[in-house]
């Protein structure tokens, strides 16, 4: 009997949420954080947690086994290579789901669900370099577009006077 054994259906069939699952996996493993609904999050982390839990064994049926849940080579590949060795001395608990609030939208509550020590990763950071050189160029681009609009005025205005 399966009294009290009830996973989140999320309102999807079979098949659309195993590739929700998948999807989403693929998404955080590579971009080591995801932003979603709080409900999403909860249902997901279960799932990510037994393929890193897989990818720690690292022998060929565990990759296997992951492959066909996750179906992405590169994906597994990272997985295996990178984030199981990470993790070989940790016994479980990989991800961490921080509430944000509410969606603008549609109000649903809106939640960060991201991998443990991301920062400590490895390759994470060339990431961590690539977003501060995006943030610096839009800041410095920032700062040169306000200006010039106010030079452009204070000399239209010194024309007209």
């Amino acid at each position: 009997m399966r009294h009290g054994y009830k996973k989140p259906l999320l309102n999807r069939t079979a098949s659309h949420r195993k590739a929700l699952y998948a999807n989403m996996a693929c998404a955080l493993f590579k971009e080591r954080q995801i932003r979603t609904t709080l409900a999403k999050a909860k249902a997901l982390r279960p799932f990510v947690e037994r393929m890193i839990t897989f990818a720690k064994k690292g022998d060929l049926a565990s990759r296997r086994h992951v492959q066909s849940h996750i179906g992405q080579k590169s994906v597994v590949k990272e997985l295996f290579d990178n984030l199981a060795p990470h993790y070989a001395e940790r016994n479980g608990g990989y991800t961490r789901i921080l509430k944000l609030g509410f969606r603008r939208g549609d109000a649903a509550p809106t939640a960060i669900i991201e991998l443990v020590d991301r920062e400590a990763l490895p390759g994470e950071k060339e990431k961590v370099k690539k977003d501060q050189e995006k943030k610096t160029s839009k800041k410095k681009s920032a700062e040169k577009t306000p200006a010039e609009p106010k030079a452009k005025a204070e000399a239209a205005g010194s024309e007209s006077r």
